[in-house]
């Protein structure tokens, strides 16, 4: 499987840490609803289709990027910079 790095270009899935679900939201910190932070910690779905993800470039550049990446077939259907997408409020790669 390629990546396409938004810096290096299209790399080998070898050069990259899977970091998680980016599609995930967070409870507000000062929540103490019990179960929205057990939801967060513990739930994980398990989604098939695209699906977006964090990946760090390890063998790269470093970078963490979001990958939406097709769960069937192993797609890659676009990549960005993950800084990039949190300033613009979470646009699609």
């Amino acid at each position: 499987m390629l990546i396409p790095c938004p810096h290096c270009g299209p790399r080998d899935v070898q050069e990259f840490s899977y970091q998680g679900d980016a599609t995930r939201k967070r409870p507000d910190p000062a929540s103490t609803d019990v179960h929205a932070w057990h939801a967060y910690v513990y739930d994980r779905p398990n989604p098939a289709g695209p699906h977006r993800e964090y990946w760090q470039h390890i063998g790269g550049c470093r970078a963490h990027i979001v990958v939406e990446r097709d769960t069937l077939s192993h797609e890659v259907l676009g990549a960005a910079f993950a800084s990039d997408l949190s300033n613009q409020g979470g646009t699609r790669p």
